[in-house]
């Protein structure tokens, strides 16, 4: 799994194309840790990422298992776990007939069953989950971002909260937090290497991802579900969804976040009717508390630049990172300060999984919660931006009643989603000067 990213796992699996494909040398991987007690795993969303994550978790422990599994969609399950038993031996794959549950609200049967969940559905569902699989007292795995809305942030700030109470382990899938080449420019960044940071420029400019044509059986919330990247109370636009990564770092290595954003967005190229409500462009001002200013942009359009990195000046040198194991960091004067060699780099992705089920064994304590929370908010605040072309502080977005995700356990199959197509087919888009910002 070394160089097998995210995103790339996701292109390559049951959510992008309906199979998975993996080399044998893949399956055969060598666990990190080594104890008697088994842990028993569950998995909510079983599409790419669930299904990747699931492997990552098998392999860093060798006394833990899958026994439960969660889908809103049958063949996504079924795929999953046809999968997952090519990958791995029976006694890892222990997941009875009755144990695979389908629809919405089969993800507390799954939890249920289990000592550590992963959360990989769409994000709008992730706040009920998480606050389910804590009050639950279970160890977590959860996929960024970790909500769609205000509503869903305060949930989570709540549950994350009582899991630190409660000595739960919670990691966050930015794990950019858990890649060396970005632990070690952060290690110089905080010794003071290159000041303070006053400015920075974060990208995530790319050709778009998948998108899944319409079916004639399909109600409109099952092709909502079914094509979720489109629309914002299951994903939250690609703002959110991809550019969160590059916006935590910039949280991170500042160490505030921010107070305030303003910027600008819309549909130039991806504006079809299959692209349901989101923008295909994004550019945000960030400001921070100590002045900082982050200049972020995003972009789903193909025949572009493509660009997915960061870079910060601070009062004495600047940094450059990117999520392909470089970081540099050189002083105003031309001196090197840090190169950082990717040759030494294990794969962040395992690392996640292996750090979380250490911390497990150890009774240590992983609180990714909070700050999964507060980079969510963070690009919510963004999206905010983008829409309304208004200045959004955070504390007013805050103190918003902005809702956009359902109960989860109230929906079916035959429920009328949040947002529905006019006559035309055409969902309604945010207007910047019109959209109010929550």
């Amino acid at each position: 799994m070394k160089n097998l990213s995210r995103r790339k796992f996701v292109k390559g699996s049951a959510l992008a194309t309906g199979g998975i494909f993996l080399a044998p040398s893949i399956l055969t991987s060598q666990p990190m840790f080594k104890n008697e007690k088994i842990l028993k795993l569950a998995v909510v969303g079983c599409g790419g990422r669930g299904t990747g994550a699931v492997s990552q978790a098998l392999k860093a422990d060798e006394n833990v298992k899958l026994v439960a599994m969660a889908d809103a969609f049958k063949d996504r399950l079924d795929d999953s776990y046809k999968n997952l038993s090519k990958m791995f031996q029976p006694g890892k794959i222990d997941v009875k007939e009755s144990k695979k549950f389908v629809g919405f609200g089969s993800y507390k049967k799954a939890i249920d069953e289990a000592d550590v969940v992963i959360l990989t559905t769409p994000p709008g569902f992730r706040p009920q989950h998480f606050e389910y699989a804590v009050s639950q007292g279970k160890h977590i795995f959860m996929e960024k971002p970790v909500a769609t809305d205000v509503a869903g942030i305060k949930k989570v700030l709540a549950s994350a909260k009582i899991a630190k109470e409660k000595k739960l382990n919670v990691v966050v899938g930015l794990q950019r937090h858990y890649q060396t080449s970005y632990r070690e420019a952060y290690k110089h960044i905080k010794d003071g290497a290159i000041g303070n940071i006053v400015s920075g420029q974060v990208y995530w400019d790319g050709g778009g991802v998948w998108v899944r044509p319409r079916q004639e059986n399909w109600t409109e919330m099952e092709y909502q579900m079914r094509n979720w990247y489109y629309f914002n109370w299951l994903c939250g636009d690609h703002i959110l969804e991809q550019h969160i990564h590059n916006i935590d770092v910039a949280n991170w290595f500042i160490g505030e976040y921010p107070v305030k954003a303003q910027g600008m967005g819309g549909r130039e190229v991806r504006n079809g009717k299959d692209h349901g409500q989101i923008f295909d462009h994004h550019f945000v001002e960030f400001e921070y508390p100590s002045g900082a200013v982050i200049s972020s942009q995003c972009r789903h359009q193909q025949g572009c630049l493509n660009r997915v990195s960061e870079t910060f000046q601070g009062t004495l040198g600047n940094v450059h990172t990117s999520g392909g194991s470089m970081a540099k960091l050189k002083s105003y004067s031309g001196g090197k300060i840090y190169s950082h060699n990717k040759s030494e780099d294990k794969n962040p992705y395992q690392i996640e999984h292996n750090e979380l089920f250490a911390s497990i064994r150890s009774g240590g304590l992983i609180s990714d919660g909070e700050m999964g929370a507060k980079s969510t908010m963070s690009a919510i605040l963004g999206r905010m931006a983008t829409y309304s072309g208004k200045q959004v502080s955070w504390e007013d977005a805050m103190n918003s009643d902005h809702k956009l995700v359902p109960n989860e356990d109230l929906l079916s199959w035959k429920s009328v989603p949040p947002v529905t197509p006019d006559a035309s087919g055409n969902y309604p888009i945010p207007v910047p000067g019109v959209t109010l910002p929550f």
